[in-house]
């Protein structure tokens, strides 16, 4: 059946696949620079949590391939909607990274502004922006603008009911949304095997008559043409797609984790042999699309962008106490008025 998804996950940069493309050089260039200014500006926003300028940082160190691909897959007219560990994603969309840092440096709001971006807030329930994105989407349709959204989830999220209601909606109503799951083994630290005995999480489609894959999450230009075909079959107006990416998270859950406890050196020793950077300037030195030039004037690129964030983060922002009562109620009670009053009096007599 057309929605089945591949019987193991698509890879192209070892071995061609007769139904994806490989993309142009110019594209996976732009992906290979993505994924690393991405890794240095993630290892300077952990750097920035060890200082105390974040409160905390949920690392995507390893899942370049499919933060990147992501945000490299959709167009300026579409919608993507993160989760707390799509930092790298949202970036690689071009949003100031200062921005993107705002809700992790527990600011009230999450930084960027959401219409002009069409990002989403980054979203720490797991799932319920996959109902959002599916209602969007179902509005985009209705109003034939030809936009399509796109949900970041982790395996984790595969778990949460509204998963399940976002899936079943968005067939009903054959919304134009995209679903990347980015299986990083593990929700926290609960193993992939203790979620689910499904063949894939790709497989969790079917029942509901949703187009599924799964991917190779570590080959760059495999995650790149299985998320353009994803895109294109739901701007058609083919209904959702739903694709699985298999990748890793080589750091722990967030700066709070101690992720020696549920996995072992050498699991993580055998990922790091298939990293998604390293594989994509091998595939790209081979084809003669890179040499030692690129790589070094693109890692400069990457350490001035890191060095621009650190500067700019370490100002400390402007805290306005007043703002704990303006967006409350739509008209403040005569409790809050009496503590603003309270709260004003205290400010003045300093």
């Amino acid at each position: 059946m057309e929605w089945l998804p591949s019987s193991s996950p698509v890879g192209l940069l070892e071995q061609p696949d007769p139904n994806y493309p490989v993309p142009e050089p110019p594209r996976l260039l732009a992906a290979y620079r993505a994924m690393v200014v991405g890794r240095r500006f993630d290892a300077q926003a952990t750097t920035l949590t060890k200082q105390g300028r974040l409160a905390v940082y949920p690392s995507s160190r390893g899942q370049e391939a499919c933060q990147v691909g992501a945000a490299l897959s959709i167009g300026a007219q579409d919608w993507l909607f993160p989760t707390y560990r799509d930092s790298v994603a949202l970036v690689t969309r071009g949003i100031d990274p200062v921005e993107v840092l705002t809700l992790l440096r527990g600011d009230w709001h999450c930084g960027y502004d959401v219409p002009s971006t069409r990002t989403a807030p980054q979203c720490t329930p797991l799932a319920t922006q996959t109902l959002h994105a599916v209602g969007l989407a179902h509005g985009e349709a209705r109003k034939g603008s030809g936009a399509v959204a796109l949900a970041l989830i982790g395996d984790g999220a595969t778990s949460e009911g509204d998963f399940h209601e976002a899936l079943n909606f968005a067939a009903v109503f054959r919304a134009p949304v995209v679903f990347l799951v980015q299986n990083n083994g593990y929700a926290i630290s609960v193993p992939l095997a203790k979620q689910s005995v499904a063949p894939s999480l790709a497989h969790k489609g079917i029942g509901y008559g949703v187009r599924s894959e799964q991917v190779d999450g570590n080959d760059a230009a495999a995650v790149l043409s299985v998320l353009d075909a994803a895109v294109a079959h739901a701007r058609s107006g083919a209904g959702p797609f739903l694709v699985e990416a298999h990748t890793y998270r080589m750091e722990a859950h967030t700066n709070a984790d101690d992720a020696g406890r549920y996995r072992s050196a050498d699991e993580v020793e055998q990922w790091r042999q298939r990293d998604p950077i390293d594989r994509l300037e091998r595939h790209l030195r081979a084809a003669g699309h890179l040499d030692d030039a690129a790589v070094e004037r693109i890692a400069a690129e990457a350490e001035e962008f890191a060095a621009q964030v650190r500067s700019r983060m370490q100002a400390e922002p402007t805290a306005d106490p007043a703002e704990l009562f303006r967006h409350v109620y739509a008209e403040p009670t005569p409790q809050l008025r009496e503590q603003l009053a309270q709260l004003q009096a205290e400010q003045e007599a300093l």
